[in-house]
């Protein structure tokens, strides 16, 4: 072969252009620039963003703040104008107060049980309810969804004196399971995680499972849990603070001697001139296992909503 075949065989190579589509970095790249928001991007907020981020977690936070400011004072402190605005030097004194007038540690016992067994009743059932509403076929299902559903529309006043005189014929006055069986199952879990599984456990899984041998058990166990887990921990935290906070019922069916927080709460107003400074003592004493719970599980809650998201 000659030099002149040999030089068309082979086709001359040019330098890329500077700035053009062929153009490296000395790492043999092409060059890229980067940009806000973009695939695989981070987006960063501006001044304002923050600045009303900023806001809006000051006005959240205050109710607390205010609520430790007025248990470190005194009711006279309180009671003028302008009222202050820093803490003082008598909270462990009103926290010592209300814990010993209120019987906190005997509320807050029975308030984790209660709030704990009404939390573990609606993931447990609702979860369960919720896979049978979503994915199984049975007669009359859309009229038990909708009759479920419609039970919410029902005012909880209504049903006082019928469960009140339930309650005075078992002889469960004044006891706990009063106030948990009333709400062991909610209707809004059993739709709540209906709608949930409709679109995160796919259905050709259960089938998979079905045809391996599985039991309905064994399905709901290795199959529909692990599916369903980001769903049950939010409905689990939502209840749990529903339960603690709920009020209505529990001064209906407790007294002092066996109370909720919110019960043992009343018992602290009571006199010719309620302690405005020990009451707000006992309700920082029952707001702090609440926010110890968020802390601690805050970030596996977020998470699991996030995985949530991912998934539908």
């Amino acid at each position: 072969m000659s030099v002149l075949d040999s030089d068309r065989a082979t086709p001359a190579r040019t330098a890329p252009e500077p700035g053009g589509a062929g153009h490296r970095t000395g790492r043999g790249r092409p060059r890229t620039r980067g940009r806000a928001g973009g695939a695989g991007g981070t987006l960063h907020g501006g001044k304002l963003t923050y600045a009303v981020l900023f806001l809006v977690t000051a006005i959240a936070l205050f109710p607390l703040f205010w609520t430790a400011v007025a248990a470190s004072r005194n009711n006279t402190r309180l009671a003028e104008m302008p009222p202050p605005f820093w803490f003082g030097g008598n909270l462990f004194k009103n926290l010592g107060i209300a814990w010993t007038d209120a019987n906190m540690g005997l509320a807050l016992l029975n308030t984790t049980i209660v709030a704990g067994s009404i939390a573990a009743g609606t993931v447990l059932f609702g979860t369960i309810a919720g896979f049978a509403f979503a994915k199984l076929r049975f007669r009359f299902r859309n009229l038990l969804l909708m009759l479920t559903i419609g039970t919410m529309m029902v005012p909880p006043q209504l049903s006082v004196v019928p469960l009140f005189m339930a309650i005075a014929e078992l002889e469960w006055t004044n006891q706990l399971q009063a106030v948990i069986l009333p709400t062991f199952v909610s209707a809004f879990g059993v739709f709540f995680m209906r709608q949930y599984l409709l679109e995160a456990l796919p259905t050709e899984l259960i089938e998979a499972a079905r045809v391996d041998g599985a039991s309905s058990l064994r399905i709901v166990w290795h199959v529909v849990f692990p599916a369903a887990r980001p769903a049950m921990a939010v409905l689990g935290m939502l209840t749990f603070v529903m339960a603690w906070n709920d009020f209505f019922w529990p001064i209906i069916a407790l007294t002092q001697q066996n109370p909720t927080v919110q019960v043992a709460l009343t018992g602290l107003g009571r006199g010719y001139i309620p302690d405005q400074s020990v009451i707000m003592a006992g309700a920082l004493l029952g707001t702090l296992p609440l926010l110890l719970i968020l802390t601690v599980f805050g970030k596996q809650i977020v998470g699991g909503i996030m995985q949530g998201a991912v998934k539908g």
